[in-house]
Order: structure tokens, then sequence, then C-alpha cells
């Protein structure tokens, strides 16, 4: 079987999710990391020609975005059927809280790369509602977590919306974008997801180029 690689970050949610997906269904994986953001060159992306991660590489086939790649491990591993995706989804709050999981992960690449990397204004109006978006779909997620969790099958192995939601939490104590420690609900629900071996197999840690010489 041809070896996998996932070209990525240690330090970015998305390819945590990716990560953990792999490591929950047991498909072995290499990292390849990229380690200036800033670059714009397609083939420093696996020639994603988005120029975003992850991407997963099997031979000379590619797979883009995060959630293509859960899927295209699942297949691998013979566990579509295991795994609760948002089409999955049947009350109107569990799809309402996968839609908030997916814009707060965006908002804060948003405003990381934008203000942290890039140094713009931290006070331009765009990250200004970028966080008040941040700070409102968190709040509505703790409110509804527990309907939302409550709403999954019983029988599942891991669920879309649990792992996504466990890297965007998480993340946000790795990289301090916006408050989320006064979020009890949110907290409870990390503490219980990071007791997985795959969540403790994937820690976010900075990526450090290699020294040159």
């Amino acid at each position: 079987m041809t070896q996998l690689q996932l070209v990525g970050r240690r330090s970015s949610h998305f390819t945590r999710l990716a990560r953990i997906f792999a490591e929950e269904l047991g498909v072995a994986y290499e990292i390849q990391p990229v380690y200036d953001m800033t670059a714009r060159t397609p083939q420093i992306y696996a020639n994603n020609p988005a120029l975003k991660l992850p991407i997963l590489r099997a031979g000379e086939e590619v797979v883009f975005g995060t959630e293509n790649i859960c899927r295209a491990l699942a297949d691998r591993a013979g566990a579509g059927e295991e795994i609760v995706w948002p089409e999955r989804l049947r009350s109107t709050v569990s799809r309402n809280a996968q839609e908030m999981v997916w814009h707060c992960m965006t908002a804060q690449v948003q405003i990381v790369f934008g203000a942290q990397v890039c140094k713009l204004p931290d006070d331009n109006s765009y990250f200004e509602k970028a966080r008040n978006g941040f700070e409102g779909a968190l709040a509505w997620l703790d409110e509804h977590v527990g309907e939302a969790l409550d709403a999954l099958p019983a029988n599942r192995r891991l669920s879309l919306f649990e792992a996504s939601l466990f890297c965007m939490i998480d993340h946000l104590h790795f990289r301090k974008t916006v408050p989320v420690e006064h979020h009890s609900a949110l907290q409870a629900f990390v503490r219980s997801f990071a007791a997985r071996p795959s969540a403790q197999r994937t820690p976010y840690q900075l990526e450090v180029p290699p020294a040159s010489g």
C-alpha cells in the first residue's frame, strides 16, 4: 500500500483534524510540514492551486481539503459507515453546530494569518468583525453543544463534528485568539475528548525549520 503523506502543519487545527481521523482509523501516515504559510508557490502545497492546507498525497494522487481527506481516510480504512458525516446530522441544532465550528476554524485562520503572521493592524474592522463573530459562535456552541452531542447516533465510532469541535477549541488554548476559558460546556467537552489516544498523539506543535548547513 502506498505510504500516505499529509502535507500540513502540526500547529494547524485543520491538519490536526485529518491527523485525528488517521489515528482513530489506524491509517499510517507521515507529516510533510509546510514551514512558511506566506509562500505562494503551489508546489509547496502539494500543487494545491488554492495554496491551502492540508493535502493528502498517496503516490501521484492528491486530495485537497480537510473533510475530503477525512473521507478518503475512512474509505481507506473501510470505516465509512461507522463515521457520522455532516449529511447524517438530522437535527437543526446539530447542523447549525457543525456550521459554527467551520466558521470558528476559518475565523481563527483569518485572525492569526492576518494579524499575527502578516502583522496587519489588529484593530482593523475586518479583524474586529471576525472576532465578534467568533465570540458569538463560541457562545452559541457553549449553549447548544450538549443538545448537538446528544443528537449523534449512539453507536458511532467517530463524528466529524466532535473531532472538529475538539480541534478548534483546543487550538484556542494553543493560539490565544479569543477567550474560551469561560465557556464551561465547551471546556468539559474538550477535557473528555482529550482523553482519547488520537488526541494525545496529535498535540499542537510549532513547525520549526531544520537548521541549514
